[in-house]
């Protein structure tokens, strides 16, 4: 089962939450479509800048768009002139009514090495630029490792190294336990464009269990933030 179903979508609402962030009766097919064009479009465009995550969210009066990405300097451009261009052509190709406004925001991921999607991403480059797939697989296998991951895999697909026949092959380190619902496991995919033909790169990446707070914990917390706000209080005065 855990080989048949996407690791994202088998943990939703365990580990990981949807990427789409509204709700509506009406134009839900519309809607849908148009954040898989928004997101498809920056994939494409912002390709140099590792994007790992995209989240939309909508309100009644703007679309806002989260990006989280390894290089966000290259979204931003100098002065901000590269996020006021990529809103005028969102706005223009995607949000074609007048009234909704388009915000932009950007994060830079934490640690790179723990993302899949960069990961898959920084593979993808080196097999474009003719590095032997073998290599590359390696090199993404061990900076995973110095990030202190659980257990990592990379599997590639396709015309590897230019051979008649397509084939899969795969490398993996450490635990990747796909059936447990609680293990925080990250999944990317992507594609290599070489002239032999399209080579599919999948990265699964693993950094623990994910365990629900008791009650006694979130009691706790909320004892503690109290505390801290009662003593920032007494500082003030």
């Amino acid at each position: 089962m855990g080989k048949k179903v996407n690791p994202i979508i088998f943990r939703m609402n365990q580990t990981r939450t949807w990427d789409s962030k509204w709700f509506s009766v009406r134009d839900f097919k519309k809607l849908l479509r148009q954040d898989i064009e928004i997101k498809k479009y920056m994939n494409g465009k912002l390709s140099q800048a590792f994007i790992s995550k995209i989240v939309i969210e909508r309100t009644a009066k703007s679309v806002n768009i989260n990006i989280t990405a390894g290089r966000p300097g290259v979204i931003i451009g100098r002065g901000g002139v590269g996020i006021e261009e990529l809103k005028k052509e969102i706005s223009r190709k995607f949000v074609k009514d007048i009234k909704m406004g388009v915000n932009i925001g950007i994060k830079e991921v934490t640690n790179p090495n723990l993302d899949a999607a960069i990961i898959s991403q920084s593979v993808k480059l080196d097999i474009e630029k003719r590095m032997p797939f073998r290599r590359a697989m390696k090199q993404a296998i061990g900076k995973v490792e110095k990030a202190r991951a659980k257990g990592v895999k990379v599997q590639v697909s396709g015309r590897l190294n230019g051979v008649e026949i397509a084939r899969s092959e795969k490398l993996t380190s450490g635990n990747v336990p796909l059936h447990t619902l609680r293990a925080d496991i990250d999944y990317a995919f992507c594609e290599a464009n070489t002239i032999y033909g399209v080579i599919g790169i999948k990265v699964w990446i693993y950094k623990g269990d994910v365990f629900a707070k008791s009650k006694d914990d979130e009691k706790k917390d909320e004892e503690s933030s109290k505390e801290s706000k009662n003593n920032s209080n007494k500082v003030n005065i």
